[in-house]
């Protein structure tokens, strides 16, 4: 099993303001003249980590990582004002146009997944190709499997806690009452909520239970961002018009290279999205890595989209 790449060196970093209300974090790293990357990460409002540079070799990728709306350094903080996928994918748009990048390749996994595609969708000429992990189609079937029921018949143990804040007569929705919680004027409420919310994804991420990542994901000015910022997203559906609205506009991204990562356990993202993806764009490679749970830290998913990357580095020029 591969290891991440280290040493990838930071060449800028700064603040994007992309609306009166919000401005974005971003870095840029690696080979200044590198192929151009944009790494779109998880959640939503899940923020970028420093291990999130070593999936490209930094003798061969220009990689871009930016926060999105409202998490990690972006400000303001934990924001749901002005914060919906489409405001999202115009900042993608902005930060490449500030950055003066023409034309560049889309990393994105789990909610990443889903703002590559809608990205993708709507700015094909772009975007020269796509690397997915852990497909998430923010369709219904998926909010309800994690959130109210399917998840919770393999770890009733975590799922337990998950709703031990929620009292019993609101649990038929539990989405909705965890929003009230998170968006909650009480300080208290509103981070027993997040706590709950947040530590529940930390511990189903993985094959392997990871306590590290419990105790990461349990702090609480992480906690507050992704759960509040999450919990908003479900509530809207997305901001999509239509269930697969995804899958309805894959004709518009046919043509662009692709590969699809996905772990055969994935509880967090079941397989069936990524499959069900894999069979409207069969052009796409597809790639199931039968060891593996959600996480890209996962040993086997660490190793594909590694090796995915180094395939589009040979494949598009920057063959070291």
């Amino acid at each position: 099993m591969r290891k991440l790449y280290t040493g990838s060196p930071v060449n800028s970093t700064g603040y994007l303001k992309v609306s009166d209300l919000h401005s974005i974090y971003y870095e840029e790293c690696g080979k200044v003249d590198g192929l151009p990357v944009v790494f779109l990460h998880g959640g939503p409002g899940g923020g970028i980590e420093e291990a999130y540079r070593g999936f490209f070799d930094p003798q061969r990728w220009r990689s871009v990582l930016f926060d999105q709306r409202g998490c990690g350094r972006s400000r303001p903080f934990s924001e749901l004002r002005e914060n919906t996928t489409w405001d999202l994918v115009a900042d993608i748009e902005k930060l490449r146009e500030h950055l003066g990048v023409e034309k560049w390749h889309v990393f994105g996994g789990s909610w990443g997944s889903t703002l590559a595609l809608a990205y993708a969708t709507r700015h094909p000429e772009r975007v020269a190709g796509l690397l997915l992990r852990g497909i998430f189609l923010l369709r219904s079937q998926e909010i309800r499997w994690f959130y109210q029921f399917g998840a919770s018949e393999i770890f009733p143990d975590e799922f337990d806690h998950y709703v031990a804040p929620i009292p019993e007569e609101e649990r038929v929705d539990l989405v909705k009452a965890f929003y009230k919680r998170l968006t909650s004027d009480s300080k208290e409420v509103r981070a027993v909520a997040a706590k709950a919310w947040s530590v529940w994804e930390a511990a189903t991420s993985k094959l392997l239970p990871d306590a590290g990542l419990r105790a990461d994901f349990g702090r609480g000015e992480f906690a507050d961002a992704f759960a509040r910022i999450e919990c908003h997203y479900f509530m809207n559906k997305g901001f999509f018009e239509e269930e697969d609205e995804l899958l309805q506009k894959i004709d518009a991204i046919r043509h662009i290279p692709a590969v699809i990562v996905q772990g055969r356990y994935d509880v967090v993202c079941p397989m069936r999205s990524a499959w069900d993806l894999h069979k409207c764009w069969p052009e796409a490679k597809f790639q199931i890595v039968a060891d593996a749970g959600h996480s890209s830290m996962d040993p086997g998913i660490r190793t594909a989209l590694l090796n995915a990357t180094d395939e589009f580095a040979e494949r598009f020029g920057q063959g070291g």
